[in-house]
């Protein structure tokens, strides 16, 4: 084995503040939106990246990197192709996970619930909010299908340009966004020694949230 395939002996510590149960907010959404600013006060890079993980209907599992475009107390949002591989996948098993990790400040949060998917009036709007580059590349890529080359993406949206000289491409109808609502959030603080802060946020049947402390 290589140095390079050898990992163990490379670590750091965290040394960070510790997280009380005494400085959260009884909302998580209000907790989630202070890490937020926190993350992008310390000049994290994409602070609004999230590693969004589905399971197909074999029971395995996927994940790749979005961009959350908003959040408030009815969940978290994105936007993508419906036919794209995480797409496809929600419409067969609505229950996701999403993770956001900011490393420059030693802090995780890990998002538990279910997908639905926007209205179109909400797709639209953010849609013709894009650069115009973004919009016609949305509607000229059919998300993780084959091509054999990237010339074939880039007619396609050549296509595309010369159908819409204005730059008004409209949104395709299997392109648009989904919420996460949560029934858990749990929020990770990096401590010396492994000895990390750990609480979760879960959501009862009354809809109140209840919170404890996990063990790292």
């Amino acid at each position: 084995m290589t140095d390079s395939q050898d990992q163990r002996d490379k670590r750091r510590e965290y040394g960070s503040k510790p997280l009380r149960r005494i400085n959260l907010f009884e909302n998580p959404f209000e907790q989630f939106g202070q890490w937020l600013e926190d993350a992008e006060a310390a000049g994290a890079i994409d602070a609004t990246a999230m590693t969004l993980a589905t399971v197909d209907s074999q029971g395995m599992p996927s994940a790749r990197t979005v961009l959350m475009k908003h959040f408030d107390e009815q969940g978290f949002c994105w936007y993508t192709h419906y036919l794209s591989q995480k797409g496809m996948e929600l419409a067969e098993n609505t229950k996701a996970c999403l993770l956001f990790y900011w490393r420059d400040i030693s802090r995780q949060v890990s998002i538990r619930g279910t997908v639905t998917k926007l209205p179109d009036s909400d797709s639209d709007h953010y849609f013709q909010s894009r650069p115009e580059g973004s919009r016609f590349s949305a509607a000229g890529s059919r998300q993780s299908s084959e091509v054999s080359s990237r010339g074939v993406l880039e007619t396609a949206v050549d296509t595309l340009r010369k159908k819409h000289p204005s730059g008004d491409v409209p949104r395709p109808k299997n392109w648009g966004g989904y919420c996460l609502s949560p029934i858990s959030l749990e929020f990770w603080q990096g401590r010396d020694d492994r000895l990390h802060d750990r609480f979760r946020y879960q959501l009862e049947s009354s809809g109140h949230w209840v919170i404890n402390r996990l063990a790292p």
